[in-house]
């Protein structure tokens, strides 16, 4: 067994997963260190090379709770102090890598490389960071290792960056050792479009703080806006032959799927996220295609500018789900809309996300302290009729003019099902989650993640949820 593995199997008892700053002060300085990789390969193939270390500004996470205990992500980030042998910090995280391996590209055994950062605290003394992936029994297993000597200007990049963009405080409660900063970015806003980024971080702020449970929580939050300048407006649109000079690189028709939004260019997005404290990261994208993306601890996307009257709430509905996936690591709950995704999630394996369950155990379900008392597993509900009605709603094309006034009657017609009484109130095993309609099952009837609509989270989802919220700020 790896020194790795032996690792992760004592992690409880090998650390504490807490302290007070003296502990911090034992092996980190102020500032923080960024470490940029690259994964590559394919379909069930994967190596990560490391591409450069940078000292960055003041360290803005937690100085308590440093090594993670939430077992959340497709990959887990650990440092250890090589002299003592000891962990001493550690992160969960996902990639658009792992997400690439599962479309059609990979699966036909083309080869690519994307970049990823994993940041920490400055340490005092050389260190080994490990990144370990989950198998298909959602096992950790070494991927990459490699030693850093802080002190080595061969190894460590100090360059002092300029700041090429304005920062301002949005909403500050505090220092940001002791909140969630959460870094509001724009993408494809020009200099004279910096009055709309402004209105746009506004607004959605507002709309994430008006969402249980962020709403009671937001004395909990720093949020930071960096006013980024792009040369031209909008992002690019690559099935509409549309390239602009957006500056983070920000794109529809990722991973070829129309309306998924990321950026390929880890590297800038850093450089420029640097000047500001931040823990999460939220992409504007000023455009006027229905259309993000959030994977989580990377970031999260949303579009800005809805050209469809009466329709204005979709967005603010993409920013909060997004950020469900960045912040929380809630997975998707839907099951009838396309994807570039095949076999995202493994049958035999129990997923990672804390609100989806392949429920092998019906005695043992991860959210079993939620459940309604006496409900039924798995728990019924309309899903035939559901199902019809979305099945309708996905033969139109979403791209065309008159999807909206297509697509009423019948999202009114899901809406209803999803509010039956019967149910509503329930938390049980509802089948259908994570992109497949049967296998999988969700918490709740309706949640945030799940329709296309402003409810809120359920239980399930919202403790979640808190439990990252207590993690970065108590």
């Amino acid at each position: 067994m790896s020194r790795t593995l032996v690792m992760l199997l004592l992690l409880a008892i090998a650390v504490p997963a807490s302290g007070g700053v003296d502990v911090y002060d034992r092996w980190f300085t102020g500032s923080t260190m960024r470490i940029d990789v690259y994964h590559t390969g394919t379909k069930g193939e994967e190596v990560i090379s490391l591409d450069r270390v940078y000292r960055e500004g003041d360290w803005p996470g937690s100085m308590v709770n440093l090594v993670d205990t939430l077992n959340l992500g497709e990959y887990l980030a650990q440092v250890y102090d090589r002299s003592s042998n000891q962990l001493i910090y550690s992160r969960g995280f996902s990639t658009m890598f792992n997400e690439w391996q599962t479309t059609d590209e990979a699966l036909a055994g083309i080869r690519r490389s994307f970049s990823t950062t994993v940041r920490l605290p400055y340490p005092r003394r050389e260190i080994q960071v490990v990144i370990a992936k989950r198998d298909k029994r959602m096992i950790f297993h070494e991927l990459f290792s490699t030693v850093i000597d802080p002190a080595s200007p061969a190894q460590v990049d100090r360059e002092q960056r300029p700041v090429l963009f304005p920062v301002r405080a949005l909403v500050q409660n505090g220092p940001p050792s002791k909140k969630v900063d959460i870094l509001i970015l724009g993408d494809g806003y020009t200099k004279a479009e910096m009055d709309k980024f402004r209105n746009d971080a506004r607004r959605f702020n507002e709309v994430m703080f008006s969402t249980p449970p962020f709403s009671e929580r937001k004395k909990d939050f720093n949020v930071w806006t960096i006013e980024v300048e792009s040369r031209e407006s909008g992002i690019d649109v690559p099935d509409k032959n549309l390239w602009k000079g957006n500056a983070l690189g920000c794109s529809y028709n990722t991973f070829g799927s129309a309306r998924y939004v990321l950026t390929e260019s880890n590297r800038v997005l850093h450089d420029i996220a640097a000047a500001a404290p931040y823990d999460f990261i939220c992409i504007l994208v000023n455009d006027t295609r229905y259309g993000g993306g959030g994977i989580f601890n990377l970031y999260a996307t949303t579009y800005t500018r809805e050209l469809t009257k009466g329709q204005e709430w979709q967005m603010e509905y993409v920013y909060v789900h997004e950020f469900g996936h960045s912040f929380g690591g809630l997975g998707d709950e839907y099951y009838t809309s396309s994807t570039a995704y095949k076999d995202f999630y493994t049958p035999e394996a129990e997923p990672w996300e804390p609100n989806v369950t392949a429920m092998h155990d019906k005695g043992n379900l991860k959210w079993k302290a939620f459940l309604t008392a006496g409900v039924q597993l798995p728990t019924r509900w309309e899903k035939a009729k559901y199902d019809s009605v979305e099945g309708q709603i996905a033969r139109f094309d979403r791209l065309a003019p008159d999807f909206y006034e297509k697509r009423e009657p019948l999202h009114r017609a899901a809406m209803a099902i999803l509010k039956n009484p019967q149910y509503a109130d329930e938390v049980g095993a509802f089948e259908g989650a994570g992109y497949q309609s049967a296998g999988l099952y969700r918490p709740a009837l309706d949640c945030r993640m799940f329709s296309l609509s402003l409810v809120g989270f359920d239980p399930v989802c919202s403790a979640a949820i808190g439990r990252m919220i207590d993690f970065y700020a108590r």
